[in-house]
């Protein structure tokens, strides 16, 4: 029978009490209670503060304490909001309105691109104000995207007469130039990661909510392990080996969260509440992350922050 010394390279200590501090991946006996334990890392989501103004399916980018949402429905938003992890404060207009187009950077090295009405637009923004881009080759809305201001990734979307792209772009920080092609076309569908490290996940086929999930490498896409639970009007986080996604429309509102570390997806702890079209694009980590606004079904307003925390559990051969 092999030791865990053999497995894993190491002795575990044995302790009479518990150790503080204690990090994620620690793991000790402890020899009072005759127990093995450890740190894991445990995620919950829990309120944030509300967004001055109501909307959905805005663009977002950024982390959960510099945060930023541009845009957004109904009615074509132009506004653009900042996040400090407590509060929301005015930015500067966009300078077209629209919204379920898609965010990439961060809050002082923005991007956005595309949109309803099956735009092509694209506008960076500096932390003060939003300036126009070169327009996408291809116009959609309800995509996903990937990277920063200056190596983003846009992929996926729908385009007029009901068409649903598999259509991936990249930017360089002054233009767009066709990438390869999705192996399945989706839209509404989640992203995150870089420009030549993302993830596509779920999203509609135009009859069907998905669960293929796709890897980008800079050069092509590859079908990689399925996710859960089909759905559109994500949100997303993190990064290829380490990220999120939640919220969404399953055939009814969805307040599920799943995680994927580069390999498998596990569902893990559910929103407080059910909706779908909270901001698009890539927003803080797979450890810390917010969804903004949305649909519940009314347009709201209200913010949760999704944090993971080292918790000490007991293990157990059951």
């Amino acid at each position: 029978m092999s030791t865990f010394k053999e497995i894993r390279g190491q002795l575990i200590k044995s302790l009479s009490s518990d150790p503080s501090p204690a990090t994620a991946g620690d793991m000790w006996y402890n020899s009072t209670s005759q127990t093995l334990k450890g740190v894991v890392l445990v995620g919950a989501w829990a309120s944030g503060g509300a967004m001055n103004v109501a909307k959905e399916s805005a663009m977002g980018m950024g982390t959960q304490t510099a945060g930023l949402v541009a845009g957004g429905q109904p009615g074509s938003k132009n506004e653009s909001e900042e996040y400090n992890g407590t509060s929301w404060t005015e930015g500067d207009n966009l300078n077209t309105g629209r919204g379920a187009g898609s965010g990439m950077g961060s809050q002082t090295a923005g991007l956005v691109a595309a949109g309803s009405p099956f735009g092509a637009l694209s506008e960076s923004y500096n932390g003060t104000s939003w300036s126009e881009g070169n327009d996408l080759n291809t116009g959609r809305q309800n995509v996903a995207s990937a990277g920063t201001q200056t190596a983003g990734l846009l992929f996926g979307g729908q385009g007029p007469s009901s068409r649903v792209d598999a259509l991936s772009e990249e930017y360089d920080g002054t233009s767009w130039s066709a990438g390869n092609a999705m192996n399945t076309a989706r839209l509404g569908l989640g992203g995150f990661g870089l420009q030549t490290a993302a993830v596509a996940v779920s999203g509609d086929n135009g009859s069907t909510k998905l669960t293929n999930v796709e890897e980008y490498n800079g050069t092509s896409w590859s079908e990689v392990n399925n996710n859960t639970l089909g759905r559109q009007n994500v949100g997303s986080a993190g990064i290829q080996n380490n990220g999120l996604i939640f919220a969404g429309n399953s055939g009814s509102l969805s307040a599920a969260t799943e995680s994927y570390d580069g390999t498998n997806w596990t569902t893990i702890a559910a929103m407080a509440t059910a909706r779908q079209a909270v901001q698009y694009g890539v927003v803080g980590t797979a450890s810390a992350t917010f969804a903004a606004g949305g649909e519940t079904p009314s347009v709201v307003t209200t913010t949760e922050e999704f944090t993971t925390a080292g918790t000490t559990k007991t293990f157990t051969t059951s």
